[in-house]
């Protein structure tokens, strides 16, 4: 036992909790003369008091006479309680940071997209709210006729027409050697996120599809195919 480790664990309980000398001393009915000398290393308490102390403080009567603090299994599930707690709530502030955003764009409204050319039909919808909208277009259809041609590739593009200045928004291309146009069209998806533009901003018949079929001849057979968005303009 080091009585001057002792003697300091003894005043470092004392502080930390607020007592002054007289009152550690009265809490075991010693002067607080005999307190100054435990604290200067110049008396020790009796074991009887030594033990009083390790209880009352909650501190194993192994740290008191050793005059150190150890990391006994009941502070060590305390403090993976307190560990665990504030990463909750960290991890449960982060969670808000991140859904808010997201929550405020959640209020989507969505309009059709209809063709009015009469050699295709399409499935496709613009979702939209204040500040973006997604374009969502799939199973177009060619009922123009039979067309039972092997084309070497062929390319959907849609495109958006502003004042005569046209934006290429997204494009699908073919992946197979011989390919009928039938058979691309089943595979065609187009599907555009966070597109920069608002519902309301679309012109009428501002979107169009063009599809390019190339044949081994490398002859083009293009397809121009306005898109219909109904309601847009004017919508909040």
């Amino acid at each position: 036992m080091d009585q001057e480790k002792v003697a300091k664990i003894i005043k470092d309980i004392r502080k930390k909790h607020n007592l002054t000398q007289k009152q550690f001393a009265d809490k075991y009915n010693v002067t607080y003369q005999a307190v100054s000398k435990w604290e200067n290393a110049l008396n020790m308490p009796d074991t009887s008091l030594l033990r009083q102390i390790s209880k009352d403080f909650d501190i194993s009567i192994d740290e008191l006479l050793d005059g150190e603090y150890k990391v006994t299994k009941k502070k060590k599930t305390y403090l993976v309680i307190a560990i665990s707690v504030l990463v909750i709530i960290t991890l449960f502030i982060i969670l808000i940071i991140i859904i808010k955003p997201f929550q405020q764009d959640n209020d989507f409204q969505f309009k059709t997209l209809s063709t009015e050319c009469k050699n295709f039909n399409i499935s496709g919808n613009i979702s939209y709210n204040e500040n973006k909208s997604a374009i969502f277009i799939n199973n177009i259809k060619y009922c123009g006729g039979d067309d039972t041609k092997e084309y070497k590739s062929i390319e959907c593009t849609l495109y958006e027409l502003n004042n005569n200045i046209e934006k290429k928004i997204s494009n699908f291309k073919s992946t197979r050697e011989k390919i009928k146009l039938e058979d691309f069209l089943q595979d065609v998806t187009l599907s555009i996120d966070n597109y920069e533009k608002t519902c309301k901003e679309y012109k009428e018949n501002s979107l169009y599809l063009s599809i390019n079929a190339t044949d081994f001849n490398d002859k083009i057979t293009t397809y121009k195919i306005p898109l219909k968005l109904e309601n847009c303009n004017g919508a909040n």
